[in-house]
């Protein structure tokens, strides 16, 4: 598995910039923007972790060569959210799923999060300052049919009993997160590429050939 990260590892552009160019700037002969397939989805509740966790992991991730999908980093103007969100969900591998104290406040969190299970992604579950024995959904009635709450409860009870990463944004190492984040999902990937190789079940799509979605863009 080492030799495989290194293998990816020395793919990479020397420069940060160069990074940023190679997965951003690639054009089809239409002069469209193509946009890099989503290798991992990182589902979180914006309000807690925007501006911390999530970002710092979605940077991390995106420096090793992986294409994340964070919805404040990734989307552009004009992008239909909920559809965007969607999609890159039924495209990616591996869900990071960042639970934080008013995570399940969220039903849009708990839906990107059944989402996921319910198209066999491996998860890779960060309890932020919060223990998993503390997540409970939420009564939503009125906002979502009762039967969505089943399903935020089905999901989150497979993530709750997923081993994971723990970690206390007062006193926690932040760069031994990223580092475990990172390894824990190259060593997913490695997991599925293994799978795909000897033909063993598998739910994801494969590495690296997803569909790429093509954007216009105004001369």
């Amino acid at each position: 598995m080492h030799r495989y990260i290194a293998s990816l590892a020395n793919k990479l552009p020397s420069q940060p910039c160069q990074l940023h160019n190679h997965l951003v700037l690639r054009r089809n002969q239409a002069g469209h923007i193509l946009r890099p397939p989503c290798q991992v989805f990182i589902n979180h509740r914006g309000t807690d972790t925007k501006r911390n966790v999530a970002g710092l992991i979605y940077h991390y991730l995106a420096l090793h060569g992986l294409h994340p999908f964070l919805d404040s980093q990734t989307m552009r103007p004009g992008e239909k959210l909920h559809d965007r969100i969607n999609d890159a969900i039924h495209e990616c591998r591996v869900g990071i799923t960042l639970f934080s104290p008013r995570y399940c406040e969220s039903p849009y969190c708990l839906h990107e999060l059944a989402l996921l299970t319910e198209t066999g992604k491996r998860l890779v579950p960060i309890f932020c300052d919060v223990q998993p024995s503390k997540l409970r959904v939420l009564d939503f009635s009125g906002r979502w049919p009762e039967k969505q709450s089943k399903r935020f409860g089905l999901a989150l009870e497979e993530a709750r009993s997923t081993v994971g990463l723990t970690f206390n944004t007062a006193t926690g190492d932040w760069s031994k997160l990223l580092r475990d984040t990172l390894e824990a999902v190259m060593r997913t990937v490695y997991e599925l590429d293994q799978e795909q190789d000897h033909g063993w079940p598998n739910h994801s799509p494969p590495y690296y050939t997803a569909t790429t979605e093509a954007i216009s863009i105004s001369s």
